[in-house]
């Protein structure tokens, strides 16, 4: 059965994604409210019954939230989290602590893969802020997803577990010039621009290039924009450096652009008959709001 992905919601307010296949569904993140969970599931055609099991990619306050905890705990689903992280999220959640002792908390380390249903979920840390921090290569059933969401920047380590993967989702967080013209405190600017703080549309776009150069021609159906900055970004430019690597390939790959405030399309893998055609598939419309 096909693996099913969809975005909840990405974006400095909040962080959440879910997959889906044979019926089982996993959270990528908590950083929305129950409610607002609820709401994106259903537009994925799916609800909190789905939902079996959730993983955490980092302790950032926009990828969990107290409420959310608190209902993974009311629906006895299972969180997955790296061993480093607890201290952290014991320190500042009293769900997180009744979690662990309802034994719902199942740790990970660097050399584990997490096992959740269908799921083989392999953590990939990558530099960032917040120590440790992970994306994922998920394979399912049939299909796999490489998830990069919070990264400052990459090495051939992290992009070589993204290979071969049939939808990519990575973060597109800022324009350059923009964040240095933005006007926030320059200790701001200095940590997103810096190998610890957020990927720019052009290292994005250098690591989607070097991913599709060492994937099969037709694997990769999928490309999702994740965390653009509202106030130091555009979906015009994140979307212009994307379709420029996906060009330099000369690949069919449908670029999905995210949103802080309502769910993306549902995305579907799966091998795809028919003739494989060059060039870039249409992304969704964008929406208002932009600033």
């Amino acid at each position: 059965m096909p693996l099913r992905f969809c975005v909840l919601g990405s974006g400095s307010s909040g962080n959440a994604s879910y997959l889906e296949a044979d019926g089982f569904g996993l959270l990528l993140d908590l950083g929305l409210g129950p409610r607002r969970l609820a709401k994106g599931l259903a537009s994925a055609g799916a609800g909190w019954h789905q939902v079996r099991a959730a993983v955490l990619t980092h302790t950032h306050g926009d990828h969990w939230a107290e409420n959310t905890l608190k209902h993974l705990l009311q629906q006895r689903i299972k969180l997955h989290c790296h061993h480093r992280q607890a201290a952290t999220l014991r320190r500042h959640s009293a769900s997180f602590e009744l979690l662990e002792q309802a034994e719902l908390v199942k740790y990970f380390s660097d050399a584990d893969s997490i096992e959740a249903g269908p799921f083989r979920c392999v953590p990939i840390e990558v530099p960032h802020d917040d120590d440790p921090t992970y994306g994922f290569r998920i394979d399912g059933p049939d299909g796999s997803v490489g998830y990069a969401a919070d990264l400052g920047s990459w090495n051939t380590a992290v992009a070589r577990q993204l290979y071969e993967v049939d939808l990519l989702a990575v973060e597109f967080n800022h324009d350059v010039e923009m964040q240095r013209l933005c006007g926030r405190p320059r200790r701001y600017i200095h940590r997103v621009l810096s190998d610890f703080g957020h990927l720019s549309n052009e290292q994005a776009a250098e690591l989607v290039k070097h991913v599709l150069g060492h994937t099969e021609p037709g694997r990769m159906r999928h490309l999702v924009l994740l965390h653009l900055s509202r106030h130091c970004n555009h979906p015009r430019l994140a979307q212009a450096a994307a379709k420029e690597a996906v060009r330099h390939h000369g690949r069919n790959i449908e670029i999905q652009i995210t949103h802080q405030n309502c769910a993306s399309r549902v995305l579907t893998t799966g091998r795809r008959p028919g003739v494989r055609r060059l060039g870039v598939a249409s992304s969704q419309p964008l929406l208002p709001g932009w600033d």
